[in-house]
């Protein structure tokens, strides 16, 4: 199975699993599951977030993310148990497509790192 559709495959089956799982089978966007990654990587449970703190729990989540290709690296928690992280290295100018098999694929390293496709 070439690489290409390996990730559409896992892709398909996450979309499919968390959408029956936090959604009552409607399709999850990549920005819901970032969103839900963000979430889980605070630690603290769901509950209601106001407006900045949803757009720092997708950042939280794109860090986490990207932590593993060497963009950002976690520095500390602070007083109220967010994470925060430091850039390691700039981003590259990435077309939207680009950015989005990226983002993609480390949303399924993520998974894949907490055994969710076995």
């Amino acid at each position: 199975m070439s690489k290409d559709a390996n990730l559409k495959e896992k892709w398909d089956f996450l979309i499919l699993s968390l959408s029956n799982q936090f959604a009552d089978g409607d399709e999850l966007t990549i920005d819901s599951i970032i969103y839900l990654i963000g979430v889980q990587e605070l630690g603290q449970g769901y509950r209601s977030f106001k407006k900045d703190e949803k757009v720092n729990l997708m950042h939280i989540a794109i860090c986490k993310l990207l932590e593993p290709y060497g963009y950002y690296e976690f520095d500390f928690f602070d007083d109220d148990g967010w994470p925060h992280y430091k850039t390691l290295t700039e981003l590259p100018n990435l077309k939207p497509g680009e950015q989005t098999v990226l983002i993609k694929e480390a949303i399924i390293s993520y998974f894949d790192e907490n055994d969710f496709f076995r």
